[in-house]
């Protein structure tokens, strides 16, 4: 009989363990991304802007030269990051995929123009910069038009900034949710013990050495938690990255560190505040009131 309740204590142990473990594991690993959402916001935002390009339109009467010369300072400009020639029959060789006909041999001519697509640097993506840009480059006389998607370009830049905005907002909601979610998970498996607590209390045991075996236990629930986190965040991380290279996820490994480094200390800093907290709580408790 004793036997056998010693090993019912020790698998209720044990569930209450795992479950602490677990729900610190899938809070952290939440948070996890929540984090490389706030570090990765500028970066994919960065993605989205590079796609806008420039067209700038040449005149037929444009000379070699003068097009070679100006493909060569758009593509040492500091706001380019790439700066290609299209000429007319490219253009038309394009559009005709795109539009299934051959629509040359239905106008009898070519209405289009030599043109070179220059894609900017983030950092230049923004309504007042592209309209100087375009401005200067229209002033040259052997330049036809300087087109680009003024409203696409308003759009994305309100939406990046809200984007931003509300993943921080977010962030800031989720970290205080996971506090409380670990705090409750820790406080649960302390409270099955509270008699024991009161117990070594009326004893004559002192408040520090009844609290220090459960800080232990407990740091170390933390950081198994923690390491069961970083290794599903280090797998989505892997498999994003794989799925989609161009974000370049894993460009910094300094920066992936310090967010590796930050969620398994938050995990062991949570457990030990939680754990203090928890078993204060029981130490000043009456007797008469462990029963509710």
């Amino acid at each position: 009989m004793s036997k056998s309740f010693e090993r019912y204590q020790k698998r209720k142990l044990i569930s209450s363990y795992f479950s602490v473990v677990l729900s610190i594991g899938l809070v952290l690993f939440l948070l996890g991304i929540l984090g490389l959402l706030v570090l990765n916001t500028k970066k994919m935002g960065d993605h989205f802007k590079e796609q806008i390009s420039i067209s700038v339109f040449l005149k037929d009467s444009a000379k070699p030269v003068e097009v070679d010369q100006l493909q060569k300072s758009l593509a040492l400009a500091e706001y380019t990051r790439s700066a290609t020639y299209v000429s007319k029959e490219e253009a038309a060789e394009q559009h005709s995929e795109e539009i299934g006909e051959n629509f040359i041999e239905f106008l009898g001519y070519n209405p289009l123009k030599n043109s070179i697509d220059v894609k900017l640097k983030a950092d230049f993506v923004s309504s007042e910069q592209i309209a100087d840009i375009a401005s200067n480059l229209a002033s040259k006389g052997y330049v036809e038009e300087v087109s680009y998607d003024q409203p696409l370009i308003t759009l994305l830049n309100e939406n990046v900034k809200r984007i931003s905005f509300w993943i921080l907002v977010a962030s800031a909601i989720f970290t205080f949710i996971a506090v409380l979610l670990i705090n409750s998970s820790i406080r649960l498996s302390i409270y099955s013990k509270r008699f024991i607590i009161k117990t070594m209390q009326m004893v004559g045991a002192t408040k520090k050495f009844i609290r220090r075996p459960f800080i232990y236990t407990n740091i170390k629930l933390g950081m198994l938690g923690a390491l069961l986190a970083l290794v599903a965040l280090g797998g989505t991380l892997y498999y994003v990255n794989d799925q989609f290279p161009e974000l370049n996820l894993m460009e910094d490994p300094m920066v992936l560190g310090f967010l590796f480094i930050g969620v398994f200390v938050l995990g062991v800093f949570i457990s030990v505040f939680s754990t203090f907290f928890a078993t204060q709580r029981f130490l000043n408790l009456r007797t008469d009131d462990l029963y509710y």
